[in-house]
Formats: C-alpha cells, sequence, structure tokens
C-alpha cells in the first residue's frame, strides 16, 4: 500500500471532489499524507480560473519533483481539462486527469501503483449526473456537491469549458449523501455546485424541491444548512421565503456581482444589472436584518474605466453587504474577452484590487459591529471558536464542548477585525 498526498487549488467544488478521491484511496488501503511528506504518489487538483491558479500549479509540480523525483506526479482538475498536453510533458508527471475523467481516477491510480497503467477512458462531458462528492471542514460543516457546470456564456469565464454543460444530482441522490453526512456526526451541511441555482438539469427538479426534501427528511442532528454562492438572478422571493419559514437554513447569502457597472456588466454578458442586484441584497436585508451577505467583484475588465470602477466602488460601498470577495482580471485562453481591446494594464488592477480590498475590511467590521447586543446561533468549531449562521467567525472566552450549537451575544470587535461573544 502506498503513501498518497494531495494538494488543491481553487474552488470548494476541488476540494470536494479532492476529499473524495482521497476517501476512495483510504478505503483501497492507502496511506494520505501531507504534500510536504514523503510520498509515493502527489495528486494535485489544478484550477484554471487565473493565469496565476495556473502558474501555482507549475511552481508545486517542480517543487515536489526537486524534493521527490522518484514518486508519481498526478494532475486532475480544470488546467488538466483546459490542457492536459502541456502537464503531460512536465518533468515527474505520470497521470493527467480531465475533469471528465475525474470518476475514475482512483481506480486509475492504483493501476499506476501496480505497474499497470491503461488508458483513462476517453469521456466528456455529459447532462447525466455522474459523480457526486463531499468533503469535511474538520469535524463540523461538510460540502455536499449538488450541482456542477454551467450553461451561462459570461465573456470571462473558463469554466463552462472546464467543468461542462450544467448538470445535478437527483434529490433522492442528495438526501442519500446528506443522511450519511449526518450519520457521520456532522453537523452542518454546505451545498455547493459551479452554478448552485441553475439545479434541476436534467431531471427538473427544482432547486427549491431540493431544499425542501433536505429540510423535511434529514435528521435533526443536521443542525444547520447553509448555501454556498448562487447568482443573483436566481435567488427568488421563494427560496427566501422558504429559508425565512426554515431556521435550520443559514442567513448568509453569497451573491457574484463582478461589477457595479452596468456598462461594464453588459461586456462581461452577465444575465442582470444594478437594479437587479440592489433588488435581491434589499429582498435578504428585508427578511434577515443580520444576514450575512458576500460579494464577487472583478476589478479590471478590458474597457473598465476609472469611471467605471468609481461608480463600482460606490455602488459598493453603499450597499448594505458584509464582506468582498476582490479578483483582478485575469485573461483567459478561448474567451470572448481575451480578444477585447482597451486593456487595462496589470498594476492598475492590482490597485483597484487593493481599493476594494481595503472597502472590505471596512465593511466586514460595520457588519460586525451591527450584530453586537444581538443574539446569534454559534456552531462551535474547536471548544472556544465556531461560525454564526451569518457568517461570523466568534471566539469565546471560556471554552465549550465543540460541535454542539450555542445562542450567544456578540460583545467585541477588535481593531483588527476579531468578534468576540458569550453565551
Amino acid at each position: 500500500m502506498a503513501r498518497i498526498a494531495f494538494h488543491t487549488l481553487g474552488c470548494k467544488l476541488n476540494f470536494t471532489e479532492t476529499a473524495t478521491l482521497a476517501r476512495q484511496l483510504v478505503q483501497a488501503g492507502h496511506t494520505i499524507t501531507d504534500w510536504e511528506a514523503e510520498a509515493e504518489v502527489y495528486v494535485l487538483n489544478t484550477c484554471s480560473v487565473t493565469h496565476q491558479a495556473e502558474k501555482k500549479a507549475h511552481k508545486l509540480l517542480r517543487q515536489v519533483h526537486r524534493r521527490s523525483p522518484q514518486a508519481k506526479l498526478v494532475v486532475t482538475g480544470c488546467y488538466a481539462q483546459r490542457d492536459a498536453v502541456s502537464l503531460a510533458q512536465l518533468p515527474g508527471v505520470s497521470l493527467v486527469a480531465t475533469n471528465a475523467q475525474k470518476p475514475f481516477l482512483a481506480e486509475q491510480i492504483q493501476q499506476l501503483l501496480a505497474g499497470k497503467q491503461s488508458e483513462l477512458p476517453s469521456v466528456s462531458f455529459q447532462r447525466e449526473w455522474t459523480w457526486l462528492a463531499h468533503s469535511a471542514e474538520g469535524r463540523t460543516r461538510a460540502f455536499l456537491k449538488v450541482q456542477d457546470g454551467c450553461d451561462y456564456k459570461c465573456s470571462f469565464c473558463i469554466v463552462p469549458q472546464t467543468r461542462g454543460p450544467s448538470r445535478s444530482a437527483p434529490p433522492d441522490v442528495v438526501l442519500t449523501q446528506a443522511l450519511r453526512i449526518a450519520q457521520e456526526g456532522y453537523r452542518e451541511i454546505v451545498l455547493t455546485g459551479i452554478n448552485l441555482g441553475d439545479y434541476g438539469k436534467p431531471h427538473g427538479a427544482s432547486f427549491l424541491e431540493l431544499l425542501q426534501k433536505l429540510e423535511k427528511h434529514t435528521p435533526d442532528s443536521v443542525l444547520r444548512f447553509r448555501l454556498s454562492s448562487i447568482e443573483p438572478n436566481l435567488l427568488s422571493d421563494s427560496i427566501l421565503d422558504f429559508i425565512q419559514d426554515s431556521p435550520r437554513w443559514a442567513i448568509h447569502f453569497h451573491l457574484p456581482l463582478q461589477s457595479g457597472s452596468d456598462r461594464i456588466l453588459g461586456r462581461m454578458r452577465r444575465r442582470y444589472r444594478r437594479a437587479l442586484y440592489t433588488s435581491r441584497v434589499e429582498a435578504i436585508r428585508k427578511r434577515f436584518p443580520l444576514a450575512g451577505i458576500g460579494v464577487d467583484v472583478i476589478v479590471g475588465f478590458p474597457g473598465e474605466k476609472p469611471e467605471d470602477f468609481a461608480e463600482t466602488h460606490k455602488f459598493l460601498a453603499d450597499l448594505p453587504i458584509s464582506y468582498l470577495h476582490v479578483f483582478p482580471y485575469s485573461e483567459r485562453p478561448n474567451t470572448p474577452a481575451a480578444s477585447f481591446t482597451e486593456s487595462v494594464p496589470w498594476s492598475e488592477r492590482l490597485a483597484r484590487s487593493e481599493i476594494l480590498r481595503e472597502l472590505s475590511q471596512r465593511k466586514k467590521r460595520i457588519f460586525a459591529e451591527s450584530c453586537k447586543g444581538h443574539r446569534l446561533h454559534l456552531l462551535l468549531e474547536t471548544p472556544d471558536e465556531g461560525l454564526t449562521e451569518n457568517y461570523l467567525r466568534v471566539h469565546l472566552h471560556q471554552p465549550h464542548t465543540e460541535n454542539q450549537l450555542l445562542t450567544i451575544h456578540i460583545t467585541e470587535v477588535q481593531p483588527e477585525g476579531e468578534v468576540w461573544g458569550h453565551p
């Protein structure tokens, strides 16, 4: 039996799939070890959303090959989907598996270890659901993949090429996995996907129907459900009404924005404009005054003039949101935006990113301060720290038993951003 090390770049979905691969190999008798430790096989699950993510993959592969030249290197993920040929030519790389081939990767690694390597199946993305995956964060939260792929055609995004068409697990399959996660003792389940709100293809069950099924049929030992990122145009009033009537669902919403300029949103080929985004934030705040609201933003998109960025900054500053995830635009091959003119200099992209990250820090503090004196529910991940339903990480002065749900009050927000509370 072999020692196998994993390293994951990119989104929660990648981490979920890495954890599933690791479980399959443990069940086959292998040992999972740290990336920095000695191993017979190193598996890198890559990202291709930005050029920097691909550069980091190359760096990691070079480092591990220098450190362990006899080890077998296995590469999978979105970069492998985009350019498997180039990755296969890197020193030490023994196997490259595309995202479409991931369901077969655990068996192929075993074949590789046995010296019986055969070709991975030549498969392409289909509408049918092929692989359910889940991962854990500590012993409290589990991430459950219920959807994959995307049918949107945003001009900057390579994900439809690397993840394929939108497809989702049937509700009964999701429920079976959720019940298994509950039996393993996890208290929170986070539903994740590439375009989560587009859940329903090809079987036809709606995202709301999935939420209702999970609410009705999972045991009370699962104290909380949480949604990962969801497109603003897919966050319907009916979903918000359901969450309002269901205390087990976290009041935390992550809504990609990408730009606060309608002109840039049009160039990005997003399916909404500022007015719709504002309406979704208002709909959340009306129902959940203390909800955590996160925002994705891309700065330096081709043609983004200083006045467009200023418009984005003011739009975000005025919105009652909680935090930002900020990304400088990165040209991706074979996407429409890669050929757009009016490129923004990289130094300006970084400068704009820093301005919005400073805004994010102010938003986080304002949001935490707004929660002071209110009663929240803290799910303890360690004896003295956990997450509230609205995505505040809170520290306790006195330890308690982990994996329990405490009713707490926020008492202090420190200058560096740490939040403290007590039962």
